[in-house]
């Protein structure tokens, strides 16, 4: 087992961000979990944490999508090492996802099992 993982998790659904969170409360891997509602809110709170191991991304939200999201946090070197699973309803903006830098891609809505087996993966880069 890997070291405990911090998340933040983005979501501007605040019902999809509050079961995200109580799934990942359950995850005996994660130690501390992050909430934004958009993605620029999201690299805000990346530059002030700085120890975040994991982004939980949706692709469609306001002010700043996930899609957009990706495409400012690539080429941040800080953040070159921070995986970033894609959340989203709509499949074909997966592809666009992974060329942008995804880790990885969960389907809405999401399940706890699938949820625990990324986040598996995740722990084993550490």
């Amino acid at each position: 087992m890997g070291k405990p993982l911090k998340i933040l998790a983005v979501d501007d659904d605040f019902i999809n961000l509050k079961l995200i969170s109580s799934m990942l409360k359950k995850n005996v891997n994660v130690e501390k979990i992050i909430e934004a509602t958009n993605g620029l809110d999201a690299l805000g709170l990346l530059k002030e944490e700085h120890d975040i191991d994991l982004v939980l991304l949706d692709i469609k939200m306001p002010v700043m999508d996930g899609i957009e999201f990706l495409v400012n946090f690539q080429p941040m070197r800080e953040f070159r090492d921070i995986p970033v699973i894609v959340l989203t309803t709509d499949e074909t903006r997966k592809n666009e996802a992974f060329e942008r830098g995804a880790f990885d891609f969960l389907v809405k809505p999401i399940r706890e099992v699938e949820l625990s087996a990324k986040i598996a993966k995740v722990v084993e880069l550490f």
